[in-house]
């Protein structure tokens, strides 16, 4: 049985959009689930729309999401070159072979001829209803032709269509997709003015020379798969046409219509792997990385954009979704962006972390707000609050009075809990604290620290509510009694007296 061979195709005309990156996903899946060949291509036919530093922003960001290529761009291997811009020699052989069977011409419309062509024909299509009225070397003289070449006119090579024919399209995800030749027009393949093919020609010549079996791509370009299919008859090569599967679109999370940058800004989450600069204007977009986003999480979020193993299970390693991964389970509708999902994913896989290695990830984020702590304690206090926490920046907010004592009380608490009386109790708290040996365990303080309250006859709630609004500033944060062995015994009283200075 033939290797499978599936390859990822980005065009390098900006960041990658997070829909690419789910298709480059189940792409890898795919391959990996079949022991098959997983390979980058650069489709950089398009000199026009090229932005620097596309390409390494897009390497960069499977590196960070830990989806690895065998072969292709910066990787090697054995059908290169793989930038298209690189192969320049080996398409212009093809687009010869159309021309010398006569399923191809060379056309020398200029832009404002074909303005001028659409602005008399509505609806206007370059096809077999049109052609002879358009300047090609279907209605010149071989001559001419030969002429204009030498003269050094830019031409395009249309690909020649025959009307009134049925194409099919045998699609994995959609069944066979029937479509009659007369809607197709004469697409352009190839341009002189670089000597570079269009996406149509290129993508098939190098499917073919790289010996690729199935074509996982985007619902977007499914109206663009019957000119594929006519091209590998044209070539002569229908024996080796892969197998091809259009991937649902990403929708708006709200609305209608394919999920974009706009929607993003709009509402508020990153529509990119990692943050994007605008060479051109310097505009910044916002990155599931610099957002604090786990690349796991990313993934697995992705992964359930438009699939699904048939039960009721979420969470899945990469290696569980090679292993369950089928393109039989990939819907044929779309799948809707929900952003809050994506934030769901990256909280379970947080919490699902071990205290020390969270520790590790929140501790330069302490450091930058000029505090110094022990491995040890930072990680007794990630493990207190990250139950609380959707992405290690937000750990911050939660472990903030950790390290600063509050400047100020919540108002609402203050009107709620501090009675004429929480002064009075709160200082005597303050001196039996100071008569304990120490606080450090605070299964034990809690047990002494609610006898005296008992013995008191002050009632729970009058100490315990206004001791955290002391600690903390609101009525938030974990077990108190592991709040006050975090802080130590000489911070805990000092801040039950700033409260008591402060709120009288």
């Amino acid at each position: 049985m033939k290797q499978v061979r599936v390859r990822f195709a980005p065009s390098p005309t900006g960041p990658l959009h997070i829909g690419g990156v789910r298709t480059a996903l189940y792409n890898y899946l795919f391959s990996k689930k079949h022991n098959g060949k997983f390979i980058l291509r650069i489709e950089d036919t398009d000199t026009n729309r090229f932005v620097p530093g596309a390409e390494a922003y897009i390497i960069e960001s499977f590196n960070w999401l830990g989806i690895q290529f065998d072969e292709g761009v910066s990787f090697g291997g054995n059908y290169g070159p793989y930038r298209q811009s690189e192969r320049k020699e080996i398409y212009k052989l093809y687009v010869k072979e159309l021309l010398d069977k006569q399923l191809a011409y060379i056309a020398f419309d200029t832009p404002e001829e074909l303005d001028t062509k659409r602005a008399e024909i509505s609806n206007f299509q370059y096809d077999a209803s049109t052609r002879m009225q358009m300047c090609n070397a279907l209605t010149l003289s071989a001559n001419e032709v030969a002429q204009r070449i030498a003269n050094g006119d830019n031409y395009v090579v249309r690909i020649k269509i025959e009307p009134n024919q049925d194409i099919i399209v045998h699609d994995t995800i959609r069944g066979e997709v029937k479509i009659n030749s007369s809607v197709l027009d004469d697409k352009v393949l190839y341009k002189s003015a670089d000597e570079l093919p269009t996406y149509h020609l290129a993508n098939i010549v190098d499917d073919h020379l790289m010996e690729i079996t199935h074509v996982i791509r985007g619902e977007e370009w499914l109206p663009s798969a019957p000119l594929h299919v006519l091209l590998y008859r044209y070539f002569g090569w229908e024996d080796t046409m892969p197998q091809f599967a259009h991937l649902p679109l990403l929708l708006k999370p709200d609305g209608n219509g394919k999920l974009s940058k706009r929607d993003g800004d709009r509402l508020g989450f990153p529509v990119f792997p990692l943050q994007w600069t605008d060479p051109k204007t310097g505009d910044t977009s916002a990155g599931y990385r610099e957002n604090g986003y786990f690349p796991e999480a990313v993934v697995n979020f992705l992964a359930l954009l438009g699939w699904n193993n048939g039960t009721e299970q979420e969470l899945f390693s990469l290696d569980d979704l090679v292993h369950e991964f089928s393109l039989d389970r990939v819907s044929k509708s779309g799948a809707k962006f929900d952003y809050e999902k994506g934030k769901w994913f990256n909280h379970t896989y947080l919490i699902h972390k071990t205290d020390t290695e969270l520790a590790s990830l929140f501790m330069p984020i302490v450091q930058a707000k000029g505090h110094a702590i022990t491995e040890a304690k930072l990680t007794h206090i990630v493990g207190l609050l990250k139950e609380r926490a959707h992405f290690v920046a937000d750990l911050w907010e939660q472990a903030a009075f950790f390290f600063e004592a509050p400047t100020q009380y919540d108002d609402k608490a203050v009107q709620k809990r501090w009675k004429e009386t929480t002064a009075s109790m709160l200082a005597e708290l303050a001196v039996f604290i100071q008569s304990l040996p120490n606080i450090d365990d605070s299964t034990h303080t809690e047990e002494t620290v609610k006898q005296w309250v008992e013995t008191k006859g002050y009632g729970l709630g009058n100490v315990m509510n206004p001791l955290r609004l002391a600690l903390v500033g609101e009525l938030k944060g974990p077990h108190i009694f592991d709040i006050t062995a975090i802080l130590g015994k000489e911070e805990t009283i000092k801040r039950i007296q700033k409260a008591i200075d402060t709120l009288g």
